[in-house]
C-alpha cells in the first residue's frame, strides 16, 4: 500500500500482501485491531520521546511497539475465547482443508520483549538487532529492460504486467518495473536489513527474455561480489525436466553448470500448470499420468556435482501437484541428494494446528507426513524453507508457533532454514525482527512437545543451518555501500540487457514454444 511521506507506516506490516503465487487474504478482524491499537501506541510513544510520529516510525522501539501490541492483542483474545473455539475462527476462512485444533488463539506463540524496548531505542535496537549470521535463502529479482515499454507483458492472453501483481511496485520509482531490480534488491537485503549472505532463487518464468533468467542471478551476484568483500551473493539455476524432451533438459542442465557458479537447482513440479497448462511432475515419478523425469533430474544433478535441490512446496491452493508427499521417497532413494520444500509446504489460509497422524494430510502437515512415512527422521536430507510462510504466519502467533514446532519437532532444528521470498515484501527486517523475538510458549511446549525456541535454535535456522548445507563460512562482516557504488559497479561489468534467455538452437528448441509461464 502506499503511504503518504509524512507516514511510512508500521515498521511491522501485516499486509494483505502477496510474492504473486497466491491470492492475498484481507486482513482478520484481529490483526486490524492490531494495527488500530499500534498506531495509537506509537503515537503516544513518539510524544513521550518528543519525537515526530514519522522519526518515531523508524526507530526499533516503533518496531518493538508493534510486537508487544500483537502479544498484547493476543493473549486479549485468549481470555474472551469460548473454550471451543478454534484457530480458524481468528483468521480468514479457506478453501484449504485445516489442520487446526481446539486451542484458542494466541495461546502457543508470543512475542517476548522488555515493555521498556517500547520507549527506549537502544534498548530495543539490543533486543531487535542481534548478532547472529544471518543466511537468507530465498531473495528474488526481476530485471526488466526499462527501456522497452513491452518488458514484462505478454500477448498469449494468460494476463499482462506480471510485476504489478507485487506489492512492492509502490517503491516510488517512476517505472515501477524498477522496484524489482538487482539495484533494489541488494539495498533491501544488506542495506535495510541483517543479512549477511543470500541466495537469489529463480521464479516459474518461461526463461526465454525472463527477468529472472541464469543470466540475472549472475549478474545480481557479480554486481554483489564487486560491492562487498566477501561472496555474498549465491544463485540458483533454474531447471524445467518436464517441459520439452528431456534429453535436451538434462543437456540444459550441464551448460547450466558450466556456464554459471551455481550453488543449487531451483525446481517447480507444478510448473507450468500454476499458469493454467497442462504439465506437472514428481521427484518420485509415483504418477504414470505424468512425465517420468523426477529420478532422471535428481541422477543428472548428482552426477554434475550440484546435489541440492529446492522445489516450490505449497502455496498452491492446496492443489496436487505442489504437494510434498514426493520428497520422502525420492530423499529415500537419493541419500546423496540434498531437498529443500520452499514454503514447507504451508498454503496461506489453511490454518495449522498440530500434527495430525490420521486423515489426509493438508498445509506443513503433508511435509511433516512425507518425512515420517520414509522413516528419514530428524537430520534427514529434507529440509524445510520459511519464505513466505513465516511472513504470512507471524501475525498468527498460535499457527506459527505450530507450524515451527511441528517442523523443529519432526525434521529436526538442523532441517529449518530461513528464507523470506523477498524483494516481494520489501525489505525483510521486519520478518527478521519478528523471528529474533518470537517465543513458542511453555503451554504448547508442554502439549504438543516442541522445543523451545532458544537462541541457539533461532542461530541454526537463521543461517547456521544453511552454512552447513551450502558448504559455506558464514560472513560476518557488513557490506556497506551506496546507491552510486551500485550504479558503478554495475557499469564495470559492461552488461547489456537484451539477450537473456536461450543462447543456443537447441536452448531455444526445448524452451520457446512450449513454455507459458510468466512473464
Amino acid at each position: 500500500m502506499s503511504r503518504r511521506d509524512d507516514d511510512p507506516g508500521l515498521p511491522i506490516p501485516f499486509g494483505p500482501c502477496s510474492n504473486g503465487e497466491y491470492d492475498p487474504l484481507p486482513l482478520s478482524p484481529g490483526l486490524r485491531e492490531v494495527i488500530r491499537r499500534a498506531n495509537l501506541a506509537c503515537d503516544e510513544n513518539a510524544r513521550r520521546l518528543g519525537m515526530s510520529r514519522r522519526d518515531f516510525l523508524r526507530t526499533a522501539s516503533a518496531a518493538a511497539t508493534t510486537l508487544l501490541t500483537l502479544a498484547a492483542c493476543s493473549r486479549d483474545a485468549r481470555r474472551s475465547a469460548p473454550p471451543s473455539s478454534s484457530i480458524a475462527e481468528s483468521t480468514t476462512a479457506s478453501t484449504v482443508p485445516s489442520t487446526t485444533t481446539t486451542a484458542p488463539y494466541g495461546t502457543g506463540g508470543t512475542y517476548a520483549l522488555p515493555p521498556s524496548t517500547a520507549v527506549d531505542i537502544t534498548e530495543a535496537e539490543a533486543v531487535l538487532g542481534g548478532e547472529e549470521f544471518v543466511f537468507d535463502v530465498q531473495g528474488h529479482v526481476l530485471e526488466y529492460d526499462l527501456l522497452n515499454p513491452s518488458s514484462g507483458t505478454r500477448s498469449d492472453g494468460l494476463g499482462h504486467d506480471f510485476w504489478n501483481r507485487f506489492p512492492q511496485q509502490a517503491c516510488g520509482e517512476a517505472d515501477a518495473r524498477a522496484c524489482y531490480s538487482i539495484e533494489r534488491f541488494l539495498e533491501a537485503m544488506f542495506l535495510q536489513s541483517d543479512n549477511d549472505m543470500v541466495v537469489v532463487s529463480a521464479l516459474p518464468l518461461e526463461p526465454e527474455h525472463s527477468p529472472a533468467s541464469d543470466a540475472v542471478l549472475d549478474l545480481t551476484r557479480r554486481i554483489a561480489e564487486q560491492l562487498c568483500p566477501d561472496p555474498r551473493v549465491l544463485m540458483h539455476a533454474q531447471a524445467l525436466p518436464n517441459v520439452g524432451p528431456l534429453p535436451a533438459n538434462l543437456e540444459a542442465m550441464e551448460d547450466a553448470v558450466g556456464r554459471y557458479p551455481i550453488a543449487a537447482w531451483k525446481a517447480f513440479t507444478d510448473y507450468p500448470q500454476r499458469w493454467g497448462r497442462p504439465g506437472a511432475w514428481r521427484f518420485d515419478d509415483a504418477d504414470p499420468a505424468l512425465p517420468a523425469v523426477g529420478q532422471a533430474f535428481i541422477s543428472k544433478a548428482l552426477e554434475l556435482g550440484k546435489p541440492i535441490i529446492c522445489v516450490h512446496k505449497g502455496l498452491s491452493g492446496g492443489g496436487p501437484y505442489a504437494d510434498p508427499s514426493d520428497l520422502g521417497p525420492a530423499a529415500n532413494a537419493n541419500p546423496e541428494a540434498t531437498f529443500v520444500a520452499y514454503h514447507s509446504g504451508y498454503e496461506v489460509g489453511g490454518g495449522e494446528g498440530e500434527y495430525r497422524a490420521t486423515g489426509r494430510p493438508a498445509g506443513v502437515d503433508r511435509l511433516v507426513r512425507t518425512v515420517l512415512d520414509a522413516n528419514l527422521g530428524t537430520k534427514s536430507n529434507v529440509y524445510a524453507e520459511l519464505g513466505s510462510t513465516w511472513w504470512s504466519l507471524m501475525g498468527h502467533p498460535d499457527q506459527a508457533a505450530h507450524v515451527l514446532g511441528k517442523l523443529l519437532l519432526h525434521l529436526g532444528d538442523d532441517n529449518v532454514l530461513w528464507g523470506t521470498d523477498s524483494i516481494f515484501y520489501g525489505a525483510p527486517q521486519a520478518q527478521l525482527q519478528a523471528f529474533r523475538s518470537f517465543e513458542i510458549t511453555p503451554e504448547y511446549q508442554e502439549r504438543f512437545g516442541y522445543p523451545a525456541l532458544t537462541p541457539e535454535r533461532k542461530a541454526k535456522i537463521l543461517g547456521l543451518n544453511a552454512a552447513r548445507v551450502y558448504g559455506v563460512k558464514p560472513v560476518t562482516t557488513p557490506c556497506g555501500f551506496t546507491r552510486d557504488d551500485l550504479v558503478a559497479a554495475r557499469k564495470t561489468l559492461n552488461v547489456s540487457f537484451e539477450t537473456f534467455g536461450p543462447q543456443t538452437v537447441w536452448q531455444r528448441h526445448v524452451f520457446v514454444d512450449a513454455h507459458h509461464g510468466m512473464p
